[in-house]
């Protein structure tokens, strides 16, 4: 490690938190209506839709329109990808994916996880970017973040009989917030070399003599929406480690920025929604912790090199370089790591099967925390705050008073459904991997022997379950058995855990709110954030750490006595 790489990653960091503030404040005034430049255009929208923007829901009606829309969704882009042989713009002549292939796809990119079990160069026609997966990057990022306004909502005041209006967020998020954001950072991406065209792929001669194929495609625009709505799906193969998806380090310095941003404004955007700042703050605080925490420790890991290689005579300051890009260096690949698996993005620009044990289950671990720190757009946010009930619950116990957030009193339905949302991830997670691991058909697509090919399958599960999409590689995914129960992971990783946070939305919304008193406990100081934090940790811990035990914490000590896998 270096201070340069540190200066590096706390000037990333701190233009993230720079611009997340007047973000915040934008957020909120459309979640208000209060942002209207594009009016006429918003109108004839809910025209065409037959949409009253004024017509409240209630959480069961709010939740049915989310499902609808993602429905809908998932079976334009499914008919999209089986056709796109027959559609135009596909200049390479690509045929329509196979049928369990186009379903992961279609499920990855509308759950927001982005899984890809193909490389987006060999196999996805031009239309099939643009009008498939583009679209649904920003589909699934305005419904996560629609969603976790609704649950702010549901703390802003008391005996609320509805939650707001899914399809008017839904319009209002896309239009004044994502759509602007893209153009923008696209813009910027076109700007420091990324490619953005409809031409076919072009044959290059190289000094050998040979010829190379060239892929090009409209990919900035693309990389732009992947980021900002913590999406993670390359147009590229490689994603954002290929020349073309990170032609430099400002670029991927720009990523990093651009899949932070958001979620970290919309814990701010909380605390405008519920009138005290303070309480976004401390959010922002514990996911800013872990940020760093993690960062450092990929960057310790990653910097101190494989002892192997060290025996070997290797310079120590080198590191461990394997999988790496030279023009990103230890300092971005870590910050990049840690950032993109805490977000839920799932954008990569190291190969994570070429880390060392320990910087490899960083972003294991970050993951299995519930895609929190800071987690996507909106899913960060209202999966936080399931977290901050369960939290409130245990200091309630602890003082012996009915627990409490912000005026609304935690009792025993919203406890149980919190509960009910955050062991989803555990189940699905252990669940199918525990199988995967036994079933013939499954473990004959694990590369590597061993503590690290559990790591492997293990990785898998969690990336899909969390709705990350990240891959740490040496996995042969595109089976049938692992298409379909890893389509299954990313649904049930999603929609099973929105359901029941829904149903706490809706519980505390017909809530009175109460005025604080003297003993009201205070959930804005670093006493709550503390136990706030060591209640994610300890939930992470117990549910994976045997798994994890087995896995890259078995590797590492293995490593250390001269075993590779």
């Amino acid at each position: 490690m270096t201070i340069l790489g540190w200066a590096q990653i706390a000037l990333v960091m701190a233009a993230v938190v720079a611009a997340a503030i007047p973000l915040a404040r934008a957020i909120a005034a459309v979640a208000a209506g209060r942002v209207t430049l594009l009016a006429p255009l918003e109108r004839a929208i809910y025209t065409a839709g037959g949409i009253d923007p004024a017509r409240g829901m209630g959480w069961q009606g709010y939740t049915l329109a989310m499902l609808a829309t993602n429905l809908a969704g998932f079976l334009l882009l499914y008919a999209l990808l089986r056709l796109q042989g027959l559609l135009p713009f596909n200049p390479q002549g690509f045929g329509g994916l196979s049928p369990w292939l186009a379903f992961n796809t279609a499920v990855s990119f509308v759950t927001n996880t982005n899984w890809q079990a193909y490389s987006g160069e060999a196999a996805m026609s031009y239309l099939s970017q643009m009008a498939g997966l583009t679209v649904q990057n920003f589909l699934s990022a305005a419904t996560g973040m629609a969603l976790a306004l609704a649950l702010c909502r549901a703390f802003s005041g008391g005996g609320l009989k509805d939650l707001g209006n899914f399809w008017a967020d839904f319009v209002r998020l896309n239009l004044y917030v994502l759509l602007p954001l893209a153009i923008l950072v696209g813009l910027a991406f076109v700007a420091l070399g990324m490619p953005q065209t409809l031409a076919a792929y072009v044959e290059a001669t190289t000094l050998e003599g040979g010829t190379q194929t060239i892929p090009l495609g409209p990919a900035a625009f693309q990389v732009a929406i992947k980021h900002l709505g913590t999406n993670g799906g390359g147009f590229f193969g490689a994603n954002s480690a290929h020349p073309f998806e990170g032609p430099s380090a400002l670029a991927t310095s720009l990523q990093i920025w651009s899949h932070q941003v958001i979620p970290f404004a919309l814990v701010l955007t909380f605390g405008h929604i519920v009138r005290d700042i303070r309480q976004g703050r401390a959010l922002l605080a514990v996911m800013l912790a872990f940020v760093i925490a993690g960062t450092w420790i990929v960057y310790a890991a990653e910097a101190g090199g494989n002892p192997l290689h060290l025996a070997a005579g290797v310079d120590p300051a080198m590191g461990n370089m394997e999988g790496k890009e030279v023009r990103f260096g230890q300092a971005l690949v870590a910050l990049f790591t840690a950032t993109t698996t805490g977000a839920s993005n799932g954008a990569v620009n190291a190969m994570f099967d070429s880390f060392t044990p320990l910087g490899g289950l960083v972003p294991l671990f970050l993951m299995q925390l519930g895609e929190v720190l800071p987690g996507g757009v909106g899913s960060g946010l209202y999966g936080m705050l399931v977290f901050v009930l369960l939290a409130v619950f245990v200091a309630g116990l602890m003082v012996g008073r009915t627990p409490e957030y912000l005026g609304k009193k935690v009792q025993a339905r919203e406890v149980k459904l919190a509960m009910l949302a955050v062991l989803v991830l555990p189940a699905v997670i252990l669940g199918f991997t525990a199988v995967s691991l036994v079933l013939p058909a499954a473990a004959s697509s694990i590369q590597d022997a061993g503590p690290h090919g559990l790591t492997e399958m293990l990785y898998a599960y969690s990336s899909a379950a969390g709705n990350n999409g990240s891959a740490f590689g040496g996995l042969a995914a595109d089976t049938p058995w692992l298409d379909a129960t890893l389509g299954i992971a990313m649904l049930l990783g999603r929609f099973a855990y929105i359901v029941p946070m829904m149903a706490i939305a809706g519980s505390l919304a017909a809530k009175p709110k109460l005025a604080a008193s003297t003993g009201t406990f205070p959930t804005h100081g670093p006493l709550f954030a503390g136990l706030l934090a060591g209640l994610i940790l300890i939930l992470g811990g117990l549910q994976f750490m045997p798994a994890l035990a087995l896995g890259p914490v078995a590797e590492h000590f293995v490593l250390a006595a001269g075993k590779i896998f």
